[in-house]
């Protein structure tokens, strides 16, 4: 195979044989989402590792637990600046649609205003108590290490959200004059790393408290980082931020070299988290399709299996502009249709 190169003004990066199949992986992963949006009937790919493993759509904000943040919680509620402040990080740091509607069942609104530690750390106890899992397994979220003063995490992550509302940094936020800055004062609290508080400052940034650009800044987590490693043999001189900004950059025409047809979101391009979380995809999805590419994790099996969900409606945030665009067709799941994780 011939050698391609990414040149910058500091160093040509040296692509392997992955490079090529992750744009092949984000346009094929586009396809299925917009065959689903279209009520095109399962299956929706002929690629078999699409359709046995669970993959997260090319555009981190379609995903289902985004999708839901965005319609459920950050644009229901009141618009202030505390209160959507306490509701994105009240539910990202969980980040599990079920402990949040299990505490909507318990305390009707979820609301700042509202707020009482003792009855949300009683509610969430008892959750756990009878063997509910309150955090999603999505990622591994700190909890303070051998020194906390805390016996269970979720009580160190009550009071996080509640200092954090204290030191008015909803306010301080929303003054920021950048996503790297709002980003700074984030990670400035215990607990919340570059990848957490890149996660955080985007899930904020879909709301109205702030309206950053996406293509601002990135800063790669570890599956991110497995991916890079894979699809680059070596980084000619730029570290990993700098590699996801240039092939950001570089997408229309990768698309086009590799003659694919790839169908943006209604006309918004991948953004740098989007293209970040595709690296981390096709970290997973190459340990099948090139399983003689070794990672940083030296991991060689997917573990999530696909299963199909239902369908629901897409809504972006207002501010995109692209809502009006969206047509979409509802089709019902078929009982025997097998293969399992969510698209």
């Amino acid at each position: 195979m011939k050698s391609l190169h990414i040149f910058t003004r500091l160093a040509p990066a040296k692509p392997t044989i992955v490079y090529d199949t992750y744009w092949r992986f984000a346009a094929e992963r586009q396809a299925i989402f917009f065959r689903r949006v279209s009520g095109t009937l399962y299956p929706w790919t002929k690629d078999r590792i699409l359709q046995t493993y669970k993959f997260t759509n090319a555009y981190r904000a379609a995903d289902r637990v985004s999708q839901y943040l965005i319609k459920k919680v950050i644009y229901e509620g009141e618009q202030t600046p505390n209160e959507i402040f306490f509701r994105i990080l009240l539910f990202k740091i969980f980040n599990k649609i079920e402990t949040w509607e299990l505490l909507q069942r318990e305390l009707g609104t979820i609301s700042y205003a509202d707020y009482s530690y003792r009855h949300y750390d009683s509610i969430l106890t008892m959750a756990t108590a009878h063997g509910k899992k309150i955090y999603s397994a999505a990622y591994i979220m700190p909890s303070g290490g051998t020194h906390s003063s805390f016996s269970r995490k979720h009580r160190m992550h009550l009071r996080l959200i509640q200092q954090m509302i204290k030191d008015d940094l909803p306010s301080r936020i929303f003054e920021s004059k950048s996503m790297r800055d709002a980003f700074e004062l984030l990670v400035s609290y215990p607990t919340i790393g570059n990848f957490l508080g890149y996660q955080y400052i985007t899930d904020l940034n879909y709301s109205n408290l702030t309206n950053f650009s996406e293509m601002e800044f990135v800063t790669p987590g570890p599956g991110a980082l497995d991916g890079i490693h894979k699809c680059f043999a070596d980084l000619g001189g730029l570290n990993q931020s700098e590699i996801i900004k240039v092939v950001t950059d570089r997408q229309h025409a990768e698309f086009e070299r590799l003659g694919l047809q790839f169908q943006s979101l209604w006309g918004r391009p991948l953004q740098l988290i989007d293209c970040q979380n595709l690296f981390c995809e096709v970290s997973k999805y190459a340990r099948v399709r090139h399983p003689e590419i070794v990672g940083l994790s030296k991991r060689t099996r997917i573990k999530q299996r696909f299963s199909q969900s239902p369908s629901f409606e897409y809504f972006f945030p207002p501010k995109w502009a692209i809502n009006h665009k969206i047509v979409q067709r509802r089709v019902p799941i078929t009982v025997n249709q097998g293969l399992q994780s969510r698209f």
